[in-house]
């Protein structure tokens, strides 16, 4: 793992973040925005992190699962837990390369080969799309004809992706067409690993009832953003949550076609505008200061949380002699990107 190139990416993806919000607070009209950080309900901030914690928990229960479905055993769930907790920091590295780091320190601590576990963030982005797909559907009906096309484009990739890779014939068909390819005939030795656990995590029972797990851990951001609606002076209804499952689900997935890492500026566009069109009374710097706190609160939480357990996990590896090697990449982190979810 070239820890060094990872950290250099995290910190792009960092300085792409505050271009981003700077452009952002800019669009609200610095003083204006400001006015309205004055009067926000500050007070529901820790609620606000606390119900999104409630998502980062569902998420790690879909963890364990995919291990267990894999055969991973004997792995500690404290050692389970800083592994998956340390991947939330690189969520906002491009392509979520950063978050192959998990499979990395999976080997690292348990002996686990990579492209057993890679598989696992496939599966995870994939239940995340078809949950955010579930939770935007009735929205897009009532609120916006127009995200058709998102909804479309992501429910057919989808649906293409568990086809093929629950039919042997035809995978087996790509990864020997793969093999003969320059680029990436290196790799060929990993593929068939890779495609045993994708098969295994691509199984329909699995499909659903992760889906609908993660139906349950998406709702959690959902609420985070109704909290932050009502910290702008919007009424706390079921109206009000409704637009909030539209609006929150939607721009991500609008962000995970765009592959910008993290969703940076197109979850942040597709938020403000949504949340100014869809209520009247919300300003265009109050619609700027709700993305801000929600993104604070969805994504850049999650970094943090994320870097603080990656830095225990170090030390708790220096002390048992298994430090991280610095000049490896790994080997599947470049035969598909992540989906951004």
């Amino acid at each position: 793992m070239n820890l060094k190139n990872l950290r250099n990416r995290l910190l792009a993806s960092m300085l792409l973040g505050v271009l981003v919000y700077a452009g952002l607070i800019a669009y609200g009209d610095f003083r204006k925005v400001g006015e309205s950080f004055s009067d926000f309900r500050w007070e529901l901030m820790p609620l606000i992190l606390l119900v999104t914690c409630g998502n980062y928990a569902l998420r790690f229960v879909k963890w364990e699962y995919y291990l267990r479905q894999i055969g991973v055993e004997g792995l500690r769930k404290w050692d389970s837990f800083l592994i998956y907790f340390s991947g939330l920091g690189m969520t906002v590295t491009p392509g979520k390369v950063g978050e192959w780091l998990k499979s990395y320190l999976l080997r690292e601590v348990h002996g686990t080969p990579v492209t057993r576990s890679a598989p696992i963030l496939l599966a995870e982005r994939l239940t995340d799309s078809l949950a955010l797909l579930v939770i935007a559907g009735l929205g897009v009906i009532f609120y916006g004809h127009e995200w058709w096309p998102v909804v479309a484009f992501i429910g057919v990739v989808s649906a293409v992706a568990i086809a093929v890779s629950r039919h042997r014939p035809t995978s087996l068909a790509l990864i020997a067409f793969a093999g003969r390819m320059p680029v990436v005939r290196r790799l060929a030795p990993h593929f068939e690993s890779f495609y045993e656990s994708t098969y295994v995590l691509m199984n329909p029972a699995g499909i659903l009832l992760m889906t609908a797990l993660s139906v349950s851990s998406w709702f959690f951001e959902v609420l985070a953003f109704h909290l932050t609606l009502v910290g702008l002076g919007v009424d706390s209804s079921w109206e009000t949550l409704f637009k909030a499952a539209f609006i929150l689900p939607i721009a991500t997935l609008a962000a995970a076609i765009a592959f910008t890492p993290g969703g940076l500026g197109v979850a942040e566009a597709g938020i403000t505008a949504l949340t100014k069109n869809l209520f009247e009374d919300i300003s265009s710097s109050a619609a700027t200061l709700a993305t801000i706190v929600i993104r604070i609160a969805t994504l850049w939480f999650g970094v943090a949380v994320g870097l603080i357990t990656f830095a225990i996990l170090m030390r708790k590896l220096s002390r048992e002699g298994k430090g991280l090697e610095t000049g490896e990449e790994p080997p599947i982190a470049t035969i598909a990107p992540a989906q951004e979810g």
